[in-house]
């Protein structure tokens, strides 16, 4: 086994991500299971929200394996879609990029550093979903746009909320086991203007930026008659990502997700050395 593996890291709006071209099919999937808490540590390896890769797939540009900061598997990430379709597009020249992902067929549309990809239907949309955490009532609304989510809308902001604190023990909430939750706080500023705080379940913290988590909360707002297509949506790293939807008998189509990825850098991940610590 070589000891060197190259990679690129790739932001999409702040959500950043390690990518590697596996097309030789080199390396076997639990070995990047393995290996992805060491290189995602952001103090002893490169640092990511997550790793992804490449995989050769018949009838389409490449099939993906997303694993969370953690190790564990997703089965999507709006983001992270939209940053592999940046980077096999500026590797192959395509503009258009169709891959496969556990939630599905992803399509990516780049142009220059803006990328915007198609998700999957959203499913199991329950709206006004009522639990308690420590003693309180908290109402929110359930939706899967690839991976599940809770959303909350605060109408004073949520500049000043606790979403470390609070998202873990809405992400373990027993109404959301076993597979847990993503949670996100959504305020209302200005005309088809959202600010999106999202607990991410896998990094088990507030990331910069969530491309799922911020088409469920425009979604959601959207179903609330609060809010139309597009919408803007501001993250937490100061970003903005825009959301396209259609609402037709009673079933959200057509959603698309929007913004700009940065390529920040490629090298080789010296592997005996980040995984011996």
């Amino acid at each position: 086994m070589s000891k060197k593996l190259h990679f690129y890291k790739v932001s999409g709006s702040g959500n950043d991500f390690i990518i590697i071209n596996n097309f030789d099919d080199k390396f076997e999937f639990e070995f990047f299971k393995k290996i992805t808490p060491f290189v995602c540590n952001r103090n002893n390896g490169v640092g990511a929200d997550g790793l992804i890769v490449l995989n050769k797939y018949e009838g389409l540009d490449f099939r993906w394996d997303f694993f969370n900061s953690d190790g564990t598997v997703a089965e999507m990430c709006g983001n992270g879609s939209r940053c592999a379709g940046r980077l096999y597009s500026m590797l192959t020249g395509k503009k258009e990029v169709a891959f496969m992902t556990l939630a599905g067929v992803i399509h990516a549309y780049v142009k220059g550093n803006l990328a915007k990809i198609r998700l999957s239907d959203p499913v199991n949309f329950i709206p006004n979903v009522d639990i308690y955490v420590d003693g309180d009532i908290i109402k929110g609304h359930f939706i899967n746009t690839g991976v599940p989510h809770f959303v909350i809308f605060f109408e004073e902001g949520v500049d000043d909320l606790p979403v470390k604190e609070l998202g873990r023990k809405i992400r373990f909430h027993e109404r959301f086991s076993p597979a847990g939750t993503n949670v996100n706080f959504v305020s209302p500023i200005g005309e088809n203007v959202i600010k999106v705080r999202t607990y991410e379940r896998g990094v088990e913290d507030e990331t910069l930026a969530c491309g799922t988590g911020a088409s469920a909360s425009a979604l959601i707002f959207g179903y609330l008659n609060k809010v139309k297509s597009p919408v803007e949506v501001i993250t937490t790293g100061g970003e903005k990502l825009y959301i396209y939807f259609s609402w037709e008998n009673n079933t959200f189509k057509d959603v698309y997700l929007e913004g700009a990825v940065k390529i920040i850098c490629e090298g080789n991940l010296y592997l005996d050395e980040i995984i011996s610590g």
